[in-house]
């Protein structure tokens, strides 16, 4: 996937992203859900997307299947599986940097639609079928 020929897991991804937009907001329409937002710092979201995103690349695992191969006997996925450990205990004791740097571009509790200053609704009927086109351009280029 990182080397842009195989986009089976962005494909699976999308269709989650989709399926749980639907859902979530649906559920949450009829009244059998509340959301629980969490606040947005970008900071703290672009960081942790960094080191996220080169431990990933790095390590050639994403947490399911690092878990998978370290069970299966290969010992190269143990440094992702005591990043992912180090980076939970960072998580959970992280209240002194939530004080400082890590609040930086606070936002509050944002989702998308509010970012784009429009109703769930309305961005759900834009969003998701953008989504599925971009999924099934992905499947025509994978198709060749």
């Amino acid at each position: 996937m990182l080397l842009l020929e195989d986009f089976t897991v962005i494909k699976v991804m999308l269709t989650a992203i989709v399926v749980g937009m639907i859902g979530v907001f649906g559920l949450n329409a009829l009244g059998l859900v509340k959301l629980h937002i969490k606040p947005t710092r970008y900071a703290a979201n672009v960081l942790g997307g960094l080191l996220f995103g080169v431990g990933f690349a790095l390590l050639a695992y994403c947490p399911g299947t690092g878990a998978a191969a370290l069970g299966q006997g290969n010992f190269d996925a143990l440094a992702g599986i005591l990043g992912l450990m180090v980076g939970s205990l960072y998580a959970e004791s992280s209240e002194l940097l939530d004080r400082t740097l890590l609040k930086w571009g606070d936002r509050g509790k944002l989702m998308l639609p509010e970012l784009v200053r429009v109703s769930p609704a309305v961005f759900i009927l834009v969003f998701a079928p953008l989504l599925v086109v971009i999924l099934v351009i992905l499947e025509q280029m994978t198709a060749r």
